[in-house]
């Protein structure tokens, strides 16, 4: 017995792993943390819609499944359609491994649900939809996707110095305030929506999938060749950026993490917080591409959600979601309701560092905030991609 004992557990941690590995990412979430909702900011990011020329485009509702991909190019073009009335497909594409594959299952053998492979293998797109709902998956052609805004320094990677233009260039510079600004009838001037440029239309792969990309100084020409993109270009120089970040030294007794999947994310956050009594929240704002605008702290009121240790993950500027993430000590989270002079409402997510002493001492929030390291708490607005993990 005490031989074959290893040999079990050995095959059981194979079990396990597999097991895992055949999970989507929503399932692993919900196989790790039964008891914690996923926020809407990383739910957004596992059924993204891409709408460019050479896109695809999955609608869901009650009526059924519609599935739309096409090139730019007339005859190009795929419709799936799953109704109650069965399946429809149509297809553009006549080549061998370049057309529309619909498997509709009723059973165990597809369990229930539906199938759609479209385009070649390595460059499809997939779409399933069984009794845990719909996942998409698209393998993207060529260049990345980015929004147009050039690259520059991570406010919220406490290391980095700011240049003065930021104090007026950079949007993300209203969203740092002080912790004695949190009351009720505080007007501040807040673009939530202006970290577009740190992530931009990028959805999470699975762990799987993901781990097959190098991530790191060492092999960067490599991952650009992966990505179809030109070495000193703006889209290589958004990635290097991502990765220099990640692979700097620590601030203070930091420990930091980047996250290249939503599985690992959740896996990181478990390890410093636990699992049975965490939540993890993000912004949410009414209206998307909100202008910056004046808002005032709501009249019900701030509420603090933890008061202790957090993980606070930040999405960077990368071909897919990939999130800078560190565990913060003496950090306090708050729920802030805002309203808009628009009329508009946002649920702002805040947090406060108490100790600021290992920052930069040029960091964009000193130099808005007008105050030195260490001396008084530091708070921002999450923009509406962050989450910020905590225990309760």
């Amino acid at each position: 017995m005490a031989i074959r004992l290893p040999v079990i557990c050995l095959l059981g941690s194979f079990m396990v792993v597999a097991i895992a590995a055949d999970l989507t990412p929503e399932r692993y979430w919900s196989t790790a943390l039964p008891n914690t909702p996923i926020p809407n900011s990383l739910h957004n990011l596992l059924t993204l819609d891409f709408t460019d020329e050479k896109s695809t485009n999955v609608q869901v509702g009650k009526g059924g499944v519609n599935v739309n991909t096409h090139k730019g190019k007339t005859g190009g073009r795929t419709a799936v359609n799953v109704g109650k009335g069965g399946v429809r497909v149509d297809t553009g594409k006549s080549k061998p491994g370049g057309g529309t594959h619909v498997s509709v299952g009723s059973g165990k053998g597809h369990g229930g649900g539906v199938a759609v492979h479209t385009g070649k293998p390595g460059k499809r797109t997939d779409v399933g939809v069984g009794k845990g709902g719909v996942t998409v998956h698209t393998r993207h052609k060529g260049r990345p996707i980015y929004v147009g805004v050039k690259p520059g320094a991570n406010p919220f990677v406490y290391n980095y110095a700011a240049k003065e233009t930021q104090l007026h260039d950079d949007p993300n510079a209203a969203l740092f305030f002080l912790e004695k600004d949190l009351v009720p009838g505080k007007a501040m001037n807040v673009r939530f929506n202006a970290e577009d440029g740190y992530g931009g239309k990028t959805a999470f792969w699975p762990r799987g999938e993901a781990e097959t990309v190098p991530f790191g100084s060492e092999k960067f020409s490599e991952t650009l060749k992966r990505f179809s993109v030109e070495a000193g270009s703006e889209e290589a120089e958004m990635m290097k950026k991502t990765i220099d970040e990640c692979e700097a030294k620590k601030v203070g007794g930091e420990e930091k993490y980047c996250a290249t999947s939503l599985e690992s994310m959740v896996d990181f956050s478990v390890s410093k917080l636990g699992k049975y009594h965490v939540r993890a929240v993000s912004t949410e704002v009414a209206k998307k591409n909100a202008p910056m605008q004046k808002y005032k702290i709501a009249a019900a009121g701030v509420k603090k959600l933890s008061d202790d240790k957090s993980v606070v993950c930040h999405k960077q500027k990368y071909p897919f979601a990939v999130f800078y993430c560190h565990k913060a000590m003496m950090t306090t989270v708050y729920a802030v309701p805002l309203e808009g002079e628009n009329g508009m409402r946002a649920k702002a997510v805040a947090v406060c560092h108490k100790n600021t002493s290992a920052w930069n001492p040029n960091h964009l929030a000193f130099k808005v905030l007008k105050v030195k390291p260490g001396t008084v708490p530091v708070c921002h607005f999450l923009p509406e991609s962050h989450v910020v993990w905590f225990s309760y």
